[in-house]
């Protein structure tokens, strides 16, 4: 028999299942009722529910619910600091059987090379990686990327077979004001998925970008954003991640009636978050303990999803659906006793099979060696100071009079000013820009990152010039990463070789280090929960309001550089 005959033949009971699950309960997203009864999948379908069945192979999953895998609807694995396969091994265990990836971040140091890594690692991974082609690389003009991506480029892979359609389309202005290269990137991909991030937009504006195609957006932060999303057609995918956290928030909108149009994201973890917290499981259960009722979270954390994205085989514990099924103590608990991404067992034997691949973007940071006079920041009077938000990537654009020492304006631990500077670490120009930041409440020393979106130069936050030029130097000694420096010594680092965002190591070994780190951070006196990624944020000039590349500071609103 071929694979559709033996489909048939094992739903039938005709011969065993290659596999049946037994003992458990199946929360049924349809009804909401607990059903009693086996599963049976035949290679890496469900081919029988709600009945006796046998099977060449049984697992005995007595006392558990039977759920849908979750599906993370947008991420950059990437910002999880390892690579695709360490992702794979450290999340699918969680539950997490399908994962929507834009690679952004590696293609705005590499470019296509980066796109086709992750297109490749994605068909060698247990969980099911889909892939969604990076929109904008750069995200805007006012940055220096390593690579540039066009339309032409992005069309040539338009029909991978891990291919989704077109990622994040960040440049929002360009769409309402029809940009041509913006406009190039829609018409070729239009009739596919377009996935949005827009924040705060509203009105005749966000009508324009909606009627541009864009179908998914993770932005909002509020119920009243979220909900003129909703009432437009967007589907709203509401984040929790390692600094952007907004299911507090959107909690409220979660029901019954909007799960069908609601969806799950993280946008992105790290490592250690995911060991302290987790992943979408933590988002599932968070978001019940908040009173949204259990039947509005399962549904948005894969059936709501699998239809958001088209992808029918998946989100439902049913004949014919692909065997991404999550054992689970109980719904309210959300902890993952068993899963399965297409009929396989998330187990160590599973990962040891898989095939791997090298990894590209070595040798990537060329940034120049920097002195503390790189620091400087020339000027008097009234200065633009980003003004941090805990947990979210949206800042403030706060300005405060800070009068000059020898013709710098000088970083105060005093009130909360430290200095922050973005350098250009591509090779293209040595760049340098500098600021001002508040909310980090760093006391001395400094922290720097090549994790920088989405251009990903050297982002550096202190307040003594000498330790951030030791900083961002080491930087370019470990081929990118976070460091944590103080009165002229390292304190704590994290390699990340590959393109300057991830490591070669286990994640086990990274959330170590980021134990290290954060400790490290907190000597300093920073106060924020995620220092490097919330560093790593305030260079993005697509978020509102206040940002710096290293170019300048960005008037997001104005959506122009601030002379």
């Amino acid at each position: 028999m071929d694979d559709l005959e033996r489909r048939i033949a094992q739903g039938r009971g005709d011969e065993p299942a290659d596999l049946v699950l037994r003992g458990g309960r199946v929360f049924d997203l349809i009804t909401g009722e607990m059903i009693e009864g086996d599963v049976a999948i035949c290679g890496e379908t469900i081919v029988g529910v709600f009945d006796a069945y046998e099977g060449r192979r049984v697992i005995d999953v007595s006392g558990a619910v039977l759920v849908p895998g979750f599906i993370d609807t947008h991420l950059h694995i990437e910002s999880s600091l390892i690579t695709p396969f360490e992702f794979d091994r450290c999340v699918l265990p969680r539950g997490v059987t399908t994962a929507i990836c834009d690679p952004h971040e590696i293609a705005n140091v590499c470019g296509l090379e980066g796109v086709r890594y992750f297109l490749e690692a994605s068909a060698r991974t247990v969980m099911d990686i889909r892939v969604q082609l990076s929109s904008c690389v750069p995200s805007t003009e006012m940055e220096t990327a390593g690579a540039r991506l066009d339309a032409g480029d992005l069309a040539a892979l338009r029909d991978h077979p891990r291919s989704l359609g077109l990622a994040e389309f960040m440049n929002y202005p360009g769409v309402v004001h029809r940009d041509p290269g913006c406009m190039a990137k829609l018409r070729a991909f239009a009739g596919r998925h377009i996935d949005g991030h827009a924040p705060l937009l509203s009105g005749r504006d966000l009508n324009a970008y909606l009627a541009a195609g864009v179908r998914t957006e993770h932005e909002a932060t509020s119920p009243a954003e979220a909900l003129e999303k909703l009432r437009k057609g967007m589907r709203v995918l509401i984040r929790e991640g390692s600094v952007s956290k907004d299911l507090h928030a959107l909690a409220p909108i979660l029901d019954e009636r909007t799960a069908p149009y609601l969806a799950f994201c993280t946008d992105d973890r790290n490592p250690l978050d995911i060991a302290e917290h987790g992943h979408l499981d933590h988002m599932i259960r968070t978001a019940i303990s908040l009173g949204c009722p259990p039947l509005a979270v399962y549904r948005a954390a894969s059936l709501s999803a699998a239809e958001a994205f088209g992808l029918k085989d998946r989100g439902l514990i049913a004949p014919g659906r692909r065997a991404d099924i999550v054992a689970l103590d109980s719904l309210e608990s959300c902890r993952a006793r068993l899963a399965l991404a297409g009929g396989v067992v998330a187990d160590d034997a599973a990962f040891a099979a898989r095939e791997t691949i090298p990894p590209v973007g070595r040798g990537s940071v060329s940034a120049p060696r920097v002195g503390p006079e790189a620091f400087r920041c020339p000027g008097d009077g009234a200065t633009p100071v980003i003004g941090v938000v805990p947990g979210k990537i949206i800042t403030a654009h706060l300005v405060e009079t800070v009068a000059a020492t020898d013709g710098d304006r000088r970083p105060d631990p005093s009130r909360d000013l430290a200095r922050v500077a973005v350098i250009e670490r591509h090779g293209r120009n040595g760049n340098v820009a500098t600021g001002f930041v508040r909310g980090f409440g760093v006391a001395r020393g400094a922290v720097a990152s090549t994790v920088c979106h989405d251009h990903h130069n050297i982002a550096v936050v202190g307040v003594d010039y000498a330790d951030m030029a030791l900083a961002a130097n080491r930087l370019g000694e470990i081929e990118g990463g976070f460091v944590v420096a103080a009165e002229g010594r390292v304190l704590a680092e994290l390699a990340l070789p590959v393109a300057g965002l991830m490591s070669l190591e286990p994640f086990e070994t990274v959330r170590e280090a980021l134990v290290g780190l954060r400790a490290a951070a907190r000597s300093l006196g920073v106060t924020l929960e995620e220092p490097f990624l919330q560093l790593s944020f305030l260079a993005l000039p697509v978020i509102p309001h206040l940002k710096i590349t290293d170019r300048g500071m960005v008037d997001v609103d104005r959506f122009a550089l601030i002379d």
